[in-house]
């Protein structure tokens, strides 16, 4: 809520909000603020009094107003209005937040002390032909005869402004305390009576005709003390008329009587409470995407965080090395040491400067960006239509400006934490003095780009790339193959390309392959290791599989073994791509994750894909069906599924399907899908529409769903947050099955392939008490 308060102040006076009203370009001003910014035109611009605010001035009407102002090239506040021969031109002062206010131009009466704000009922009136200056945009236009009255005011925004404030004030005091009251901890809404423990202990019990009384917290309770009904909102043009529908031409709310005599007779129009909601709706699905980058960011900035300080561990080592070598040298060298050391310092500082800049620059825009979002929900509860309407289409402009400012290349790291200099000792003593820095070391290992990678009929072709952050120079690549039966490697590729494909292999054989890159230094290490196997005829040119047999670094979860053995293969299904496989050999089993994306081909229409294919929601209130891009016969195989959105208690459903599974309704509805259907309290396994086995445990924002098929005991089981739930759903699964989800708009689910099987099951026979161990 902090980070809200700057969307809260007005940006002349710097304060809360008071009376804000909205201006032509959807900036808001408080309307003390209005007057003291008001300067009078000269007459012969009269005539533009037609383009008034209350007559709804659209955004092409700027082309002509913006004439009107004039701007100094001095400063970055609005200029005076001093260009007009009529008019003088009038000090200006400038605002908290650096805006300039120009006082009125009309004469004051003499007073021994003038106040900014005369009191109620003694404003002088507004003078013929005054112009106001948006201090945000710096548009300009001339207020017509209704003054500041021309303006709608932003009763949202001051409702806002009026529910921060109260959440920050002092605590409330129980109103029973015989002595010094202390501070209230409930409130009852039907006695309307703050108590403290002690009083509502003493006096009001939770048994009898008390117990049914609804205590809430005392912040809550003095906002419901102080709501009143909500005031009806009035035409700005026809003030006995309210508003009751919305001009889609004009963007604004507008009453029966301007249909029926003003210029929004021939626009098109619709029911207020309906584009209410449609705008609700629209700002909603804005915050989503902006949701996001703000949470990107987050990560971004501990990325930005743990980046400095091994910029700070690496600059002292690396200084440390240096002395260590310039300390053995001789006499001649300690002269050249200070001038490397400054050298590193140097460019140590630059890094950090680097980086604490970014920091810096993108921790400002992630405050403003919670700030805006933070308003933005307070907004979304008004109750108001026409003051919402107001300032929707505002609003929304601005998410999807502040979500495009997160851009690529924004949350990229703008320098690396490497310092990618070596001294060079070798050097006689009569070059001591030509001493400096050059690059000494050797390449990184290369990665294999396993989405690149694949093998048709009898040729094989493999694609590599740098690490990223890598500024180590790379002069070449050397490929290497194996004779396709467990022999020693032999070079096959020397070159610069990172791309290379080799013909002429065996059919129906296992190569394994593997990269390293070299430059003046030297050659550097081997990629992982890449095993392929080619066709089994020549015929057959769909299948192929990439699997690393090098040991995984740290693996998250102790990963079991299959009984088939290395290489055989023969319990694969002959699968099309873009199924892959990843291996971990462990002798002498080797261990097998699929890997697979959500299909869109194949999905209902109303759903909707990002994050290539593994992130899904859904347009629609009803529940509809995504299933993978692969099928699964043989085999034992794990997924998750992560839950990024969970609103208002939906119960989406998780399990496998067949090929012609009912896509618009609940996943288990039709006897062609095995699910489990959870909510936030419980879940039951179906199929055929037949719910069982109800056990307690839901999901919320955040959960993980696990789903676990076993072909080798023809078992499905299901996970919630790594603890199975409930028994083993679903035995006796024979045939080819798809991974299957069911969701609606409520929910967003994001998939996890090439997953091992969690650590709690053990393959093998299937455990009569219907449990896995």
């Amino acid at each position: 809520m902090d980070e809200m308060e700057e969307e809260l102040k007005c940006p002349v006076c710097g304060s809360f909000y008071r009376e804000p009203i909205i201006l032509p370009c959807s900036h808001n001003i408080c309307l003390a603020c209005a007057r003291n910014i008001l300067v009078q035109t000269p007459d012969a611009e009269s005539p533009q009094s037609s383009r008034a605010s209350g007559s709804g001035v659209s955004d092409y009407d700027y082309l002509d107003l913006d004439k009107m102002s004039l701007y100094s090239e001095a400063d970055s506040g609005y200029g005076s209005y001093g260009g007009f021969v009529s008019a003088p031109t009038t000090p200006c002062q400038k605002s908290p937040n650096g805006v300039r206010v120009f006082p009125p131009t009309v004469p004051q009466p003499p007073a021994p002390q003038q106040h900014l704000l005369p009191q109620p009922g003694s404003l002088p009136p507004i003078p013929r032909n005054s112009c106001i200056t948006c201090p945000q945009c710096h548009r300009s236009l001339i207020l017509d005869d209704r003054g500041l009255r021309g303006f709608p005011k932003n009763r949202v925004l001051e409702g806002v402004v009026d529910r921060y404030q109260q959440s920050k004030a002092a605590a409330l005091k129980c109103q029973l305390c015989e002595k010094s009251p202390k501070e209230a901890t409930v409130m009852c809404e039907q006695c309307d009576v703050f108590y403290c423990d002690p009083c509502r202990l003493r006096c009001h019990p939770p048994r009898g005709p008390l117990a049914k009384h609804r205590l809430v917290p005392p912040a809550q309770g003095r906002i419901s003390r102080r709501t009143s009904p909500r005031k009806i909102s009035t035409c700005t043009e026809h003030e006995l008329e309210n508003l009751s529908m919305y001009c889609v031409q004009c963007k604004m709310p507008v009453c029966y009587q301007c249909l029926e005599e003003g210029k929004h007779g021939t626009h098109e129009v619709k029911a207020l409470g309906a584009m209410w909601k449609l705008h609700k709706g629209q700002l909603s699905q804005a915050l989503n995407g902006l949701s996001d980058r703000a949470t990107e960011a987050k990560e971004f900035l501990v990325q930005l965080r743990n980046m400095v300080q091994h910029i700070q561990e690496n600059g002292v080592e690396f200084e440390a090395c240096l002395v260590a070598q310039c300390d053995a040298l001789i006499d001649a060298l300690n002269r050249r040491k200070a001038q490397l050391l400054a050298r590193v310092n140097k460019e140590h500082e630059h890094k950090l400067k680097v980086v604490r800049d970014q920091i810096s620059h993108c921790t400002v825009k992630l405050r403003q960006t919670t700030g805006l979002m933070e308003y933005c929900l307070e907004v979304i509860k008004e109750n108001d239509p026409s003051g919402f309407l107001q300032i929707s289409d505002a609003l929304i402009r601005r998410v999807h400006m502040t979500e495009s400012q997160w851009g690529k290349g924004t949350l990229t790291p703008r320098m690396t934490s490497d310092f990618d200099l070596t001294l060079d000792s070798g050097p006689l003593l009569q070059t001591i003095h030509q001493l400096d820095f050059v690059q000494m070391k050797v390449p990184a290992a290369p990665m294999l780009q396993l989405e690149e990678c694949c093998t048709q009929n009898n040729s094989a072709t493999l694609s590599w790339k740098q690490p990223p952050l890598s500024t180590i120079a790379v002069d070449g690549y050397i490929l290497e193959l194996d004779d396709g039966n467990g022999g020693p490697f032999r070079e096959v590729y020397v070159g610069t390309e990172t791309i290379c494909t080799v013909d002429g292999l065996h059919f129906h054989s296992t190569y394994k392959s593997r990269v390293k890159a070299f430059n003046a230094s030297g050659v550097g290490q081997y990629s992982k290791t890449l095993i392929m196997q080619t066709s089994e005829t020549s015929l057959i040119d769909s299948a192929f599989f990439c699997f690393f047999c090098t040991p995984f670094a740290s693996p998250p979860k102790p990963l079991p073994t299959l009984s088939a053995s290395f290489p055989s293969f023969s319990f694969f299904p002959l699968l099309p791509p873009p199924l892959h496989f990843t291996f971990q050999l462990d002798s002498p089993h080797v261990i097998v994750f699929a890997w697979f994306t959500l299909d869109p081909a194949s999905a209902h229409p109303d759903i909707i894909f990002s994050n290539d294919n593994l992130t899904v929601t859904c347009n629609s209130y009803d529940d509809r069906v995504v299933m993978g891009n692969s099928a699964f016969s043989r085999g034992i195989h794990y997924w998750e599924m992560t839950i990024d959105r969970y609103d208002n208690h939906p119960d989406p459903a998780f399990g496998i399907a067949r090929a012609d599974v009912l896509k618009d309704v609940m996943l288990g509805k039709d006897d062609k899908a095995w699910a489990m259907y959870v909510d936030n309290n419980r879940s039951w396994f179906m199929h055929n529409n037949s719910h069982t086995n109800r056990t307690d445990g839901g999901i919320a924002k955040g959960a993980t769903i696990g789903v676990l098929l076993d072909f080798t005991r023809g078992i499905l089981i299901f996970l919630i947050n790594d603890e199975q739930q409930g028994p083993v759903a679903f035995e006796g699964l024979e045939g080819s099955y798809y991974p299957a989800i069911s969701l609606n708009r409520n929910v967003q689910v994001t998939l996890h392939t090439g997953l091992p099987i969690p650590d709690f099951y053990t393959p093998g026979e299937a455990d009569p008490n219907g449990s896995v161990c």
